[in-house]
């Protein structure tokens, strides 16, 4: 059970962030501000075809700040694209990183600032705390509602070679900036959509059923998951709006706020393997997870699971189970789908089980899940 005090000692870090309309068009000036010369553009193929690139660039250059773009990233940013992306940083003598994006071009731009300024490959960060030299000066602008990269101390990245993820968690991939904008999510396709929103609410519940959590992570994990609950179908349905977009927007810094300072849990663990093992969409592997690991963790935080199961439900006089709760209000989305549908073999869940037992989300979920815990997780899903 989760054993809690008010008064335990907390720490909260959060970036500096511009809201609204028109946030985009303010990167040259922060990076003005913040001593930029010259810029690595960090982004994908996609948002770069979609526009958001090529305008961040327009206010770079009104500010008199060169830059360079680096769009070689995949969806699961890999280690080798980090690697190349320092070489093109040191080699165009940037002084300062702007990413433009979802969290695989946010995630991509971290490990290229840390990789830069300790002069090691990426992989020799994973773990907590263990980037001893600051990245360079970072602004993120998301392009996506869910990642939160633009606000947390994570990155994760795919280490190809042994087909896993890995999480660097430290205040060193803290942004400097985040400008949340919401025009760039109008052009997200509904799939896109519905999966980051899905990574919003894993994000907001984990938090606040973590054993790290605070009343100050509380506070913005139960405003996420109202305002998905509220936002996320209606945006769907409007995509064009403005004030939706911005309310999803909205929960996915609610969200970041609260699991960046008070982590995750088995969730993320299981999806960060699930993803780096089979290259799926790091949203939809929460969203086919979240519901079985709330069943085998309700018991070790029922009240906190019944809470979010009351902001879930119908109305206020349905009390739902907040598994059965998230696994209706996924199927409303569209999530009908179970692992073995994606592609996950039976046969594969030993060593998924392992891989996500090793994973520093597993620190603070709010039951301690043994290997064999994790299997019967994976199988329930599939």
């Amino acid at each position: 059970m989760i054993q809690r005090s008010q008064l335990d000692l907390r720490k909260f870090v959060a970036p500096e962030f511009v809201c609204g309309h028109g946030a985009l068009q303010l990167a040259g000036r922060y990076a003005r501000n913040l001593g930029m010369k010259q810029v690595l553009l960090v982004t994908d193929p996609g948002v770069r075809a979609a526009g958001w690139a090529e305008a961040v660039g327009e206010s770079l250059t009104e500010a008199g700040i060169s830059f360079t773009v680096f769009d070689s990233i995949s969806v699961n940013p890999r280690s080798r694209q980090v690697m190349s992306g320092k070489e093109v940083y040191l080699s165009e003598e940037c002084t300062g990183i702007v990413a433009v994006g979802g969290g695989s071009p946010m995630d991509c731009a971290k490990g290229i600032g840390i990789a830069s300024s300790n002069m090691q490959d990426i992989l020799a960060f994973e773990g907590v705390d263990r980037v001893p030299v600051p990245a360079p000066p970072l602004i993120c602008i998301p392009t996506t509602a869910g990642s939160s990269a633009d606000v947390s101390q994570f990155a994760i990245i795919t280490d190809e070679e042994r087909k896993r993820k890995i999480a660097i968690v430290s205040k060193a991939l803290v942004p400097d900036i985040s400008l949340l904008d919401p025009e760039p999510l109008t052009t997200m396709p509904r799939d896109l959509t519905v999966d980051t929103g899905m990574d919003t609410l894993s994000h907001a519940i984990e938090a606040y059923v973590s054993n790290a959590s605070s009343p100050m992570t509380d506070v913005h994990a139960l405003e996420a998951i109202r305002l998905v609950r509220s936002a996320l179908p209606a945006a769907l349905e409007e995509p064009e709006d403005l004030n939706l977009r911005f309310s999803t927007l909205l929960a996915s810094l609610h969200a970041g706020l609260a699991f960046s300072n008070a982590s995750l849990g088995a969730v993320h663990a299981m999806a960060h393997s699930l993803g780096g093992a089979y290259d799926l969409a790091h949203g939809r592997c929460n969203a086919l997870l979240l519901e079985h690991v709330i069943a085998a963790n309700y018991e070790a935080a029922a009240d906190r699971y019944d809470r979010i199961g009351a902001i879930l439900g119908n109305g206020p006089d349905e009390r739902t189970p907040p598994a059965e709760g998230v696994a209706a209000f996924r199927k409303t989305l569209g999530i009908t789908e179970t692992l073995a549908e994606i592609g996950v073999r039976e046969d594969a869940i030993p060593a998924l089980a392992h891989g996500a037992y090793a994973d520093p989300c597993m620190v603070t979920n709010p039951r301690n899940l043994a290997c064999e815990d994790i299997e019967r997780i994976y199988e329930h899903a599939l």
